[in-house]
């Protein structure tokens, strides 16, 4: 049998920045009526309180710091959601590696095009890389070569991050995508580019209008 252990017991959570956690002398107080008044803390704790609200500080850097009267599930709450969209807006830039051969055929070629060109539309950089096996590496020129056509062949999706370079038996060559792709995939979908000022629902001169 397992003898019974006696944990001490859990301390309950505290509330960082919140009522009498604020570890300063003074601060700037903002109630619900929109009045501001730089007060005691502890005197802006129980004000808050009996307005049934907590003191929560908002801008700890502030001189003084500013804290504000409101209720503390509402504040997580919007905290929560601005931490929702920001991630959301958020785009990680991941680089994707695309291999090839010396003597990659076409089909493979253009196959593999495709989704650098979707890659770089996504805001992502490409890295194009030439394996050379055996004694293909006697063939280094064909790899950059390749390589050169790939980047040109990209040159309206992305931009060339310097010239093709040979690390071993690999050569490659990085792509980053054109300031114009990015700033497209940034643009909201659906949203349309405002008519001239002026112009808006007004159809072109001898234009048949149906």
């Amino acid at each position: 049998m397992i003898p019974h252990r006696n944990y001490p017991p859990r301390r309950p959570r505290v509330r960082e920045n919140v009522n009498e956690a604020i570890r300063v002398r003074e601060v700037r107080a903002v109630f619900p009526d929109g009045s501001v008044e730089i007060m005691p803390t502890m005197a802006a704790v129980r004000r808050a309180q009996e307005l049934g609200l907590d003191l929560i500080l908002i801008a700890p850097t502030a001189e003084p710091p500013v804290a504000k009267a409101m209720d503390y599930g509402q504040w997580q709450y919007e905290n929560k959601k601005k931490q929702h969209e920001a991630k959301k807006k958020q785009h990680v830039i991941q680089v994707k590696e695309l291999k090839f051969r010396p003597n990659t055929d076409d089909h493979d070629y253009h196959f593999k095009k495709n989704h650098a060109i979707r890659f770089l539309q996504e805001g992502n950089r490409v890295k194009a890389v030439v394996q050379f096996r055996g004694r293909e590496i006697a063939h280094v020129d064909l790899g950059k070569k390749l390589l050169l056509r790939f980047a040109g062949d990209l040159s309206q999706y992305g931009q060339v991050e310097g010239q093709p370079r040979l690390e071993g038996r690999n050569a490659h060559v990085i792509i980053s995508p054109a300031k114009a792709v990015v700033a497209a995939k940034e643009k909201k979908p659906g949203e349309r580019k405002p008519p001239p000022s002026g112009q808006a629902g007004i159809p072109p001169q001898n234009t048949p209008v149906n």
